[in-house]
């Protein structure tokens, strides 16, 4: 039994196809399919039933591959640690960010991160919170930027800043007016929400103690779209403060309000898999991420 075993049991599990792993793992199909073949002979178990559209583990084959997942993350881990004797900055991770977060904050912070770590290579991927916990998981993903709290035990979280939602209203709007806009009369006056998958979603309906709204007829698929929506008069919404502050509004058609107390907000972090070979670089990107603090934001 090899470790290159070991690789292509975990690729053919997750991808479902032996051409597919095969290419996951550099090698042809044949040299995949009968690294295997050998390994199932050696474990004298059937580790994959092939009588599928989707190549599925089976149940012995399953528990196996978990374990084989563990071993070869290990063995990433192995390499990993050797390699911080040269410079634990001197790498690339590829960073999962949620769509509402990424146009707004990336920009002002990704200078400081060039300028503290010029050998750091940052490799980034827009996804949404439950993708982005899946993709970590599976070691696609080596950290994420995203709105805490996450409570998985397998992750470490460090918080970075704490930003503010604005209320989003049409400027001909009897809110538009008001010096500030309460919770109650966001969700009265018709929220306009993102559709399901997005975590801002769930932090406006939890902002606005709303389990869900009735006779929702509008979600917006991304939060442009709901800008536009709101400047068209179908409703107001709440903004992340970096959104507003680095995206001008439609024309002069949206006003921004602050909300009243006790306020709105969310708390944005970074996090990683506890176990992860790249911990140490993690941590010190968290610490300069954390030291530069957006414009309207607070510290955590």
């Amino acid at each position: 039994m090899t470790l290159q075993e070991l690789r292509y049991l975990v690729a053919l599990a997750d991808t479902g196809h032996f051409g597919q792993a095969a290419e996951a793992c550099f090698v042809s199909q044949s040299t995949l399919s009968t690294g295997v073949k050998k390994l199932e002979e050696f474990l004298g178990v059937v580790l994959f039933d092939r009588s599928l559209k989707r190549v599925m583990p089976t149940p012995i084959g399953h528990e196996i591959v978990e374990s084989a997942r563990r071993v070869v993350e290990e063995a990433a881990r192995i390499r990993e640690l050797a390699s911080y004797a040269k410079d634990p900055m001197d790498r690339t991770v590829h960073l999962g960010v949620i769509p509402t977060l990424g146009p707004y904050y990336l920009p002002h912070v990704l200078t400081l991160v060039r300028e503290r770590h010029p050998k750091l290579r940052l490799l980034l991927r827009e996804e949404m919170t439950p993708h982005m916990l899946a993709h970590l998981a599976e070691g696609k993903l080596d950290a994420g930027l995203l709105a805490l709290p996450i409570n998985d035990p397998t992750l470490e979280t460090v918080p970075l800043f704490v930003e503010p939602f604005l209320a989003a209203v049409p400027a001909g709007h009897a809110l538009a007016r008001a010096g500030s806009v309460s919770l109650d009369e966001l969700a009265g006056a018709g929220l306009l929400l993102l559709e399901e998958g997005h975590c801002l979603r769930d932090q406006a309906l939890e902002a606005c103690h709303l389990e869900g709204l009735r006779n929702e007829e509008i979600r917006a698929t991304s939060l442009e779209t709901l800008r536009q929506m709101v400047a068209m008069e179908l409703g107001v919404t709440l903004i992340p403060a970096l959104a507003g502050a680095t995206r001008p509004m439609v024309g002069d058609s949206i006003t921004l309000k602050p909300i009243a107390p006790p306020g709105a907000s969310r708390t944005v972090g970074l996090v990683w898999r506890r176990r992860s070979p790249l911990a140490h670089t993690l941590r010190r990107l968290a610490e300069t991420l954390a030291a530069g603090l957006p414009p309207d934001t607070l510290a955590v």
